[in-house]
């Protein structure tokens, strides 16, 4: 009965504590920024799991869309959502590296799960250099024009 009472204590300090770190706003904190975590951590068991010889090739798929999907969303509480604007072609990304590691890894995977991959990944690398271009499109046009100037300088033969 002591060993009872004496583990029940330990869980009651440990309740206590917990709710202190929720008052104090310790846990929403850390969760803010960890949340991520929820979606990367499935994605990276699948991983282990298939590369442990544990589970089939099939978990590659979700598990690489949720490990792209975690990597994402910890840039974004890193440096602002304000990056979504530039990152949203990232969700087509994910299916396609999900697609891309079945077809890597399972050798009986049939062509069009890498042909699919392929059309995916290049819709999103489509997709990032539009993003990209409307929102730096002044840069981007400052950048090639000074690189034109700058080769039509040097490729010029000097005639002075």
């Amino acid at each position: 009965m002591a060993r009872n009472s004496y583990s029940i204590g330990i869980l009651l300090i440990g309740l206590a504590v917990l709710l202190l770190l929720g008052k104090l706003g310790v846990i929403h904190f850390i969760f803010s920024f960890f949340w991520p975590l929820v979606l990367l951590a499935p994605g990276l068991l699948f991983h282990i799991l298939f590369f442990n010889r544990t589970w089939p090739a099939g978990v590659l798929v979700p598990g690489g869309i949720l490990t792209t999907y975690g990597l994402m969303f910890f840039f974004c509480n890193i440096f602002g959502w304000g990056s979504m604007s530039y990152l949203w072609p990232g969700f087509i990304l994910g299916v396609a590296v999900g697609l891309y590691e079945l077809h890597l890894f399972d050798r009986g995977s049939d062509r069009g799960v890498w042909i699919g991959a392929l059309v995916l990944g290049i819709v999103s690398a489509v997709l990032f250099g539009i993003t990209l271009l409307v929102k730096l499109g002044i840069y981007v046009i400052a950048l090639i024009l000074v690189a034109a100037g700058l080769l039509m300088i040097f490729r010029r033969k000097n005639v002075w």
